[in-house]
Order: C-alpha cells, then sequence, then structure tokens
C-alpha cells in the first residue's frame, strides 16, 4: 500500500498508510485462491467470513462486502488498521509460503472506509426482549459485547469513565496508525444502535456497583488494563519521566499534539529515550518524533526478534530514524537538582534460558554498566488491570497479579457478573478482545435465557 515518506510523516500525525484505491483493492484480492478449507478464517479471533469478504472485493461488490464485514466485526475500518493480521488471518494465509499473504487488514480497511464514503451502514431488526445489560468500559471488549447483545435485543448501558467511548482505541492509538475520525464514525454506530453510553462514569464512586447489580438482570466488566507498570529504580519520580500511558493519552486523548490549539501541554526534548519494545512502545516513540524530539532511540532487553511489536511498526519506526537498540536494561534515572531527568544508567544484558512466554530470558551483566544523556524517557513494560475498579468493589475475586477470575462462561465469583478482555488477560490485542467480548455475549445471553 501506498504510505506517506518517511522525511513527511514525522511532522505530522496524518495517516501513515494512505489506503488502497478501489482498482488497488480489487487487484489485490484477485491474488486471493479462495481456499476450500480457509484457513486464514481460523486465525481471526471475531470469526469473520474472510474468503467471502475479499471473494466480493474481487467481484466489486464492496457494499455486501461491507455488511458481511459487520456481521461479525463491530469495528472493521478500526481492527483493518490495528490488528496483528500478520500472526492472525495473514499468518495462515497459504500465500505466505510462496511469498506474500493476501494484504487481507488493508483490504477490509478498505472497504470499510468506502462504505463511510458513501454513508452506507448496517440495517439492523432490533426485537427487544426486555432484559437489561450493564457493561463497564467501552474499550474494544466493551463495544462488541454491546453491539452483539443489542442486536439479540438486549437493553444495552454503556459505562465510560472518562469523557469519551472507546478506551485504548481513543486514548492509546496515535491518529497517524488509527486517524480520530475512523474511531468516532466506527463509534457513532452504538448511538444508532439504541447502545446507551453514559461517558464521564466511575462505576464504584459516581456510581455505586450496587445500583448496577438492582438495576440490571446482568452486568459485563470490560474495564480494561490501564494501569502502568514501573521500572522500580532511583530517578523514575523525576520531571520528563513518563509512563507510556500518560504519555500517550496527553497526546492522542488530550490532544497534546494540537497545543496550543487545544490546552493540553507535554514536554518532550530532543533527546528522548523509550524503554520497551511492544506496540505501545514504538507508539511512543513515534510520537515523540512528532513532536520534533532529535533523538528517538527505544532500549530493550532482548533483540529485535523477540519484540512484541508488531513488524509494520518496527519497520516504520526504523523508516522515522528511530533507533531500537538491543540487549539493554535501565538500572538508574538521572536528574538535575531542579528535579528534572538528565540521563539513563543502562547495563547490558544476556540470555539465560527461557522464561514463561517461551522467549530468551534476559538477566543483567552488572559488570558492563555505562550512561546515556536524556531530556525525556517514557517507560512501556505493559500494564496490569485497572486498580480504580477494582478497589471500589472488593467482593470481587481476583487473581495476585490484579486479573479478574471468572470460570470458563466469563462468569465471575458474583452471580450474573461477567468480564473480559484486558480485565482478564492483562493486556492484549484490540481484536483479541474483541472476539473475547463476543464470547462473553455468548455466555450472558445463554445466562438470561
Amino acid at each position: 500500500m501506498r504510505e506517506q515518506a518517511p522525511e513527511e510523516r514525522i511532522k505530522n500525525f496524518n495517516s501513515v498508510p494512505l489506503g488502497y484505491s478501489a482498482e488497488e483493492a480489487v487487484k489485490e484480492a484477485k491474488r486471493c485462491l479462495q481456499c476450500k478449507n480457509p484457513l486464514c478464517e481460523t486465525g481471526c479471533p471475531v470469526r469473520m467470513d474472510v474468503r467471502d469478504i475479499i471473494d466480493l472485493i474481487a467481484n466489486e461488490k464492496f457494499e455486501e462486502a461491507f455488511l458481511l464485514s459487520k456481521k461479525d466485526n463491530a469495528v472493521p475500518a478500526i481492527t483493518g488498521r490495528v490488528c496483528p493480521q500478520e500472526d492472525q488471518c495473514e499468518g495462515k494465509c497459504i500465500l505466505q509460503k510462496q511469498g506474500k499473504a493476501i494484504n487481507i487488514g488493508k483490504l477490509f480497511a478498505f472497504v470499510a472506509d468506502w462504505a463511510q464514503e458513501r454513508k452506507i451502514v448496517e440495517k439492523i431488526q432490533i426485537n427487544e426482549n426486555g432484559k437489561k445489560v450493564a457493561i463497564v468500559g467501552s474499550g474494544p471488549a466493551g463495544i462488541t459485547c454491546a453491539v452483539d447483545l443489542r442486536k439479540l435485543g438486549y437493553e444495552v448501558s454503556l459505562f465510560e469513565a472518562l469523557h469519551m467511548a472507546g478506551g485504548v482505541l481513543q486514548y492509546g492509538i496515535p491518529a497517524f496508525r488509527l486517524p480520530r475520525d475512523v474511531v468516532d464514525y466506527e463509534l457513532s454506530f452504538l448511538e444508532k444502535m439504541g447502545v446507551n453510553a453514559q461517558l464521564n462514569h466511575i462505576v464504584g464512586q459516581n456510581l455505586k456497583f450496587s445500583e448496577l447489580k438492582e438495576n440490571y438482570d446482568a452486568i459485563y466488566l470490560a474495564t480494561g488494563a490501564g494501569a502502568p507498570k514501573f521500572l522500580k529504580i532511583d530517578g523514575e519520580k523525576l520531571k520528563g519521566v513518563y509512563s507510556a500511558n500518560e504519555f500517550l493519552i496527553r497526546v492522542n486523548l488530550m490532544k497534546a499534539y494540537k497545543f496550543p490549539t487545544w490546552d493540553t501541554p507535554i514536554v518532550c526534548g530532543d533527546k528522548v529515550g523509550v524503554i520497551g519494545c511492544g506496540n505501545v512502545a514504538l507508539d511512543a516513540a513515534r510520537c515523540a518524533k512528532r513532536l520534533g524530539a532529535d533523538s528517538v532511540r527505544i532500549f530493550y532487553r532482548r533483540t529485535k526478534e523477540y519484540a512484541p511489536a508488531r513488524e509494520e511498526e518496527l519497520n516504520h519506526a526504523e523508516e522515522e530514524n528511530i533507533s531500537c537498540e538491543k540487549m539493554l536494561s535501565p538500572t538508574k534515572i538521572f536528574g538535575n537538582d531542579d528535579g528534572w531527568i538528565t540521563g539513563i544508567e543502562l547495563v547490558t544484558t544476556k540470555f539465560v534460558g527461557k522464561d514463561k512466554s517461551g522467549r530468551p530470558r534476559p538477566v543483567n551483566e552488572d559488570s558492563l554498566k555505562f550512561e546515556i544523556k536524556l531530556d525525556t524517557l517514557i517507560i512501556a513494560l505493559g500494564t496490569t488491570p485497572n486498580r480504580l475498579f477494582l478497589s471500589n468493589v472488593p467482593e470481587l475475586d481476583t487473581h495476585s497479579w490484579g486479573g479478574i477470575k471468572t470460570d470458563e462462561n466469563f462468569m465471575t465469583n458474583i452471580t450474573g457478573v461477567f468480564a473480559g478482555g484486558d480485565a482478564l488477560s492483562g493486556g492484549s490485542t484490540v481484536i483479541d478482545a474483541m472476539g473475547n467480548g463476543r464470547d462473553a455475549a455468548e455466555a450472558i445471553d445463554k445466562y438470561l435465557n
């Protein structure tokens, strides 16, 4: 797909991929072999009819392709842009063995954008069943669960702590990967379906959890994993040291990249370091570059082939002159008398055995330390479930690391209260959370019937 040139895109927050034209999309779709047993579909967490959608695109039946994609996916324009397709549908594509898999994600994004331009929407006949479900959290899992339950006739209320629905889609993913107008348009479908979105509602504080239990037949907890992990080393409280969560929330949700047009400031110096090499780390690093940083360096304790970030993001970051420096671990952050960061101490690492994920386990070589000067440090080590919500519902059983405990049907220890998404896993992809939301909707429907 055509993209913005690196030297141009580092000056703006516009989408890097420029999208397929209709002619390009048809040409790409015609590469599909239309396998009798489409392995691509086995890699899709929301179970989309991948083969048939691509066939419709190949035959220029774009409206039908869009409507078929909406059958199983509430937000195809979003997932087409941010799914790790290389590990899911495209990763199963048989053409992968002969060259390059079908560009499934980009095709789905094309057909969703085509429908948006023509104001084509899915027409749904809802037969109200008189039962009410509350969903706490409006991220990918909550949205998907809400849409599926609404289609089944439930009255659905969606409670969101922030001033905008979308969760990580709004605050976590930069506009150059996921344009804001795409998110806003996709989420406007919730209102059209009759989902009652209650923004600025913190369940457990300005709305008691007991009220939800009294007023709804079932509850789905999709509170996400918004609590950042930290390094727990000296200097972490210095000014200029951010968690990736705060940095990205300021940039994305609070529009700091539009300062002073928007009144949210952000401090980003010339020399920026990022700890971690997942998608969040890459997003933060690429934002820093666009905010004017001269040098952006990612410090990672493993080698790049073990990084959890998408290959596309790693390639884009490299094109934007962001370096990924391997086998390094931070041990100390330095600051000046005014409390601002001035640099970081790093130690080299080596592999010793494997960890629980099966990746090589890095350990520090304490004799090999050195210092690097920095103006800004962004810590992107992953996240844990929302502690504020959990502290307000002490009767809910959780794991020691903070995840909510459920049975095989996603029900918690509280009867009629279900949970899913990152609140369960501690952090996953958008599409995995959506798949979890679909499964939970089925379980809730079965429970209430």
